[in-house]
């Protein structure tokens, strides 16, 4: 049988079975079963992918919307298809920090970085009223400079994000900010050191904190890694 004998909806109502039977939903099982339907989706349009993803986004639980968005990050070509419309549909529902961080790593920060999605969207989302897209922009700049996630640096686009943010004193933006310049300051460290030192009076106390340990000793919380070290 192929790929698209099953409609988009059947198809999508499988997986969602799948992912309600399981008897522990750790993250490892979950994998395993986005893993199945990625093998059994590799020949499928890019577009099918999309729509089931979609799709599986209509369920509740968080492990629905880790498989949506894993089997568009893990199929290319679905992944090189999104715009900016799909971005928006995957976008709906946010409302916690893990939702937030799987949507700007898996796919809003790739389509980013490679121009599906525009500077104007992004920086929209940074003067939104909501705390979560407001993160959702921040986050998105990891995809930019993080090597293992495909990142190559870009140092103009993140900077330009935390500039819109140096203000806001939520703490899910703030642990934001603070990991979008930690990210970029494996690449471009004199760069970020410039920043921090330019908004010194302007930027939350827990991220200049984080930052200057990241730029001085290459970790966020030195004291705390050594302390668990020697227990």
């Amino acid at each position: 049988m192929s790929s698209e004998s099953k409609s988009i909806t059947d198809t999508a109502e499988e997986i969602s079975k799948r992912l309600i039977s399981l008897a522990n939903s750790n993250t490892e099982e979950i994998r395993t079963v986005r893993r199945e339907y990625s093998k059994q989706l590799a020949k499928s349009s890019a577009r099918f992918v999309v729509k089931v993803a979609l799709r599986l986004l209509d369920k509740n639980p968080i492990a629905h919307r880790f498989v949506s968005y894993e089997l568009v990050n893990k199929n290319p070509q679905a992944l090189a298809s999104l715009t900016e419309r799909d971005i928006k549909h995957f976008g709906r529902g946010l409302n916690s920090w893990g939702s937030v961080d799987m949507f700007g790593c898996y796919l809003a920060g790739p389509a980013w970085r490679e121009h599906q999605l525009s500077e104007r969207v992004i920086h929209s989302w940074a003067s939104s009223r909501d705390r979560w897209w407001r993160r959702a922009a921040l986050v998105s700049t990891v995809p930019l400079n993080n090597k293992a996630r495909g990142g190559n640096g870009d140092p103009v686009r993140t900077i330009e994000v935390c500039e819109l943010l140096v203000f806001d004193r939520d703490d899910m933006v703030v642990k934001a900010l603070s990991w979008a310049l930690r990210e970029l300051s494996k690449r471009e460290p004199e760069v970020v050191r410039k920043f921090l030192n330019t908004n010194r009076g302007r930027l939350a106390p827990r991220v200049i904190r984080e930052v200057d340990n990241k730029l001085s000793t290459g970790l966020k919380n030195p004291r705390l890694t050594q302390a668990t070290a020697t227990r």
